[in-house]
């Protein structure tokens, strides 16, 4: 046989290992828990209003340049980065003197799900699972994107990190978020974008982790470099497309 039909025959069959290792076995789990910004819904929408819509209007409150403002803005952001401050709208409300939570009603033409998220969601309910979002978002934000999406409607309860008390990526969010849902961490299954979190919830011992490496419709995908990482949702329905 040729290299080349060699090397076909390699790619192909190295491609289907690939999805095999994606599918979960649906059967030996119970609890599906979702990450929403840059999982189910798309990401694109937060990166424009932190890095660049926000900036704009804190720039022309503070007579500042574009750059200046955004900068301000980030070092502002990191100070409280892994902290409920973090994702807190009304915080930031105080924070940049901005209504940040009417600025989401405002820009909720934004917001969306990534593609073949609600077909996911649909095939989960199918299979009859217990799906729970579980999210840092702050619960005046997770309100404008549920009422924007019916997000609330494809699942049986959203978790917001306040309810918790951490932010997921903290190791103290996993054993409080069990008592708050009530889950089998061997039988859970959790999908999020941002690989701490991920990391947090292995150390807590969730057996089914997956990495979402495409969170924007604006980016390309990045890969996770600890975990199984999914640009889309048809690896996850037992290697069939979306319908």
């Amino acid at each position: 046989m040729a290299l080349t039909s060699l090397y076909t025959l390699f790619m192909i069959a190295d491609h289907a290992s690939s999805i095999a290792h994606h599918v979960p076995d649906w059967s030996r789990i119970d609890d599906v828990l979702l990450d929403m910004d840059g999982t189910l819904l798309d990401r694109h929408f937060d990166n424009f209003f932190f890095e660049e819509e926000l900036p704009r209007r804190y720039a022309k409150l503070h007579q500042l340049s574009f750059e200046e403002s955004r900068d301000r803005l980030m070092v502002m952001y990191r100070s409280v980065e892994g902290e409920l401050a973090w994702t807190d709208l009304h915080y930031w409300t105080e924070r940049v003197g901005i209504d940040v939570v009417a600025m989401h009603k405002e820009l909720d033409h934004m917001i969306g799900f990534l593609p073949g998220a609600e077909e996911f969601l649909r095939y989960l309910q199918r299979l009859g699972k217990r799906v729970t979002i579980v999210t840092n978002a702050h619960e005046s934000g997770v309100a404008v994107k549920a009422a924007k999406t019916g997000l609330d409607r494809h699942v049986d309860r959203i978790v917001d990190a306040f309810e918790v008390g951490f932010l997921k990526m903290r190791p103290e969010y996993w054993p409080s978020c069990q008592r708050l849902i009530g889950f089998d961490p061997q039988r859970s299954f959790y999908m999020d974008d941002d690989e701490s979190c991920l990391v947090a919830a292995r150390q807590f011992g969730i057996a089914h982790l997956v990495h979402s490496a495409k969170s924007s419709s604006q980016l390309p995908s990045v890969r996770a470099t600890q975990f199984v990482s999914v640009s889309g949702f048809s690896p996850l329905l037992n290697g069939r497309p979306l319908p």
